[in-house]
């Protein structure tokens, strides 16, 4: 089987932790999870020219991270995160290279290519990497994925601005928190499950994903059918990034052919593994299921 293209759309950035600064972003962290479970990864973004932004770009290359990263005169991204018994709150710096990320060519080229493309509400927030981003998505190929995870991020979003990005997408995520915010938004009631159902028949998507943290998360695809699963209960040492990593293994399973169920078991193990784990870009064990069941907590 040929290896599907993924490519990420938007944020690269330094977390900037108590302990020090780890590379991160949800985009790279969605293309670093999907490369490691079948695909073909690239991540699209910008850095500043300064030593930050030196230091991004290595630290991208040495995670094995296939990268197309600008490089502008806007200071590379940070954003303060500071950890509540694991759960990340952050606070994310306005003005940076990547609210900035120039259209090229060699982007429209890269997008045409790939299988999936990936992006978010935050990397919308200023108006270059905004246009950029919903431009880029007009010249993705027939049949391709266009995975919109929200990823809502303090008040970097409006209901223009989703509508927009739904409009483009055929996959939504987002969680049970995000779920509640865009219910009298977008007049939503029922269950998560008609909730789903609401997007899918509105947007004209193929698949919803709603994801409820340590509790559940439920897919829904366009042809009525439901996969429901249980988050697996691990000792959590942080939760940064186990949303990119649910987001990008079930797409890398998805365009490999694997059923709806078994794509979004793999999942829920993968983003249960990088709970367990610091930070975002974890080394694989050899099997995931068998460390998550290993590691998890009686019920």
């Amino acid at each position: 089987m040929t290896q599907p293209i993924v490519v990420s759309l938007g944020e690269i950035l330094w977390d900037m932790l108590p302990e020090g600064k780890r590379a991160g972003g949800a985009p790279v962290n969605f293309t670093y999870h999907a490369s490691h479970n079948g695909s073909i990864g690239r991540s699209i973004s910008a850095v500043g020219n300064d030593s930050l932004g030196d230091e991004l770009v290595a630290a991208v290359k040495n995670a094995g991270i296939d990268a197309i990263i600008q490089r502008n005169d806007f200071p590379t991204g940070t954003v303060g995160v500071v950890l509540n018994d694991g759960i990340p709150t952050y606070e994310i710096v306005e003005g940076v290279a990547w609210d900035h990320i120039a259209l090229t060519d060699e982007l429209i080229d890269v997008v045409a290519q790939a299988d999936a493309v990936c992006f978010g509400s935050l990397a919308c927030r200023e108006e270059e990497s905004r246009n950029t981003l919903l431009e880029l998505l007009k010249h993705t190929k027939p049949g391709a994925l266009k995975y919109y995870d929200i990823n809502i991020r303090a008040d970097y979003f409006s209901q223009e601005l989703i509508e927009e990005q739904l409009k483009a997408a055929t996959v939504f995520k987002i969680n049970d928190d995000e779920l509640e915010l865009l219910r009298p938004m977008f007049n939503v009631e029922g269950s998560d499950e008609e909730a789903c159902a609401w997007f899918i028949k509105n947007y004209d998507l193929d698949y919803m994903i709603l994801t409820g943290g340590s509790r559940f998360s439920i897919i829904m695809h366009k042809d009525g059918e439901v996969s429901h699963v249980k988050t697996p209960r691990v000792k959590v040492n942080d939760t940064v990034g186990a949303g990119d990593s649910f987001s990008g293994t079930f797409t890398s399973e998805i365009l490999r052919g694997t059923p709806l169920h078994e794509a979004h078991v793999r999942a829920c193990n993968v983003a249960a593994y990088v709970c367990t784990q610091a930070g975002a870009w974890p080394e694989y064990p050899e099997n995931i299921p068998d460390y998550v069941q290993q590691q998890g907590l009686d019920k």
